[in-house]
């Protein structure tokens, strides 16, 4: 994978995935199956020029796969949730 844009499929915009931008600095997005947490910490700051603390993935029972993003504390999980549209 090569194009970020492959990694990051969509964001995920739910009330508990709003409730995560601003009390725990983190963003939700679906992403591919095959990417792994190094490819998906890559994938984010090289879209949204951030700096990732940290990464976790779950596989949902449909089948897609979720990953949290922890941003590192001088970046706003909020700020670019707005610049997405989604916030």
């Amino acid at each position: 994978m090569r194009d970020p844009n492959e990694v990051i499929i969509r964001p995920v915009v739910t009330e508990a995935s709003l409730e995560a931008v601003d009390r725990e600095n983190k963003l939700v997005f679906y992403v591919a199956f095959n990417a792994n947490k190094n490819t998906i910490r890559w994938a984010v700051e090289s879209l949204y020029d951030v700096v990732v603390a940290k990464v976790n993935t779950l596989i949902m029972p449909d089948g897609r796969k979720k990953a949290f993003v922890r941003l590192a504390p001088e970046y706003s999980a909020a700020e670019v949730a707005t610049n997405l549209g989604i916030f």
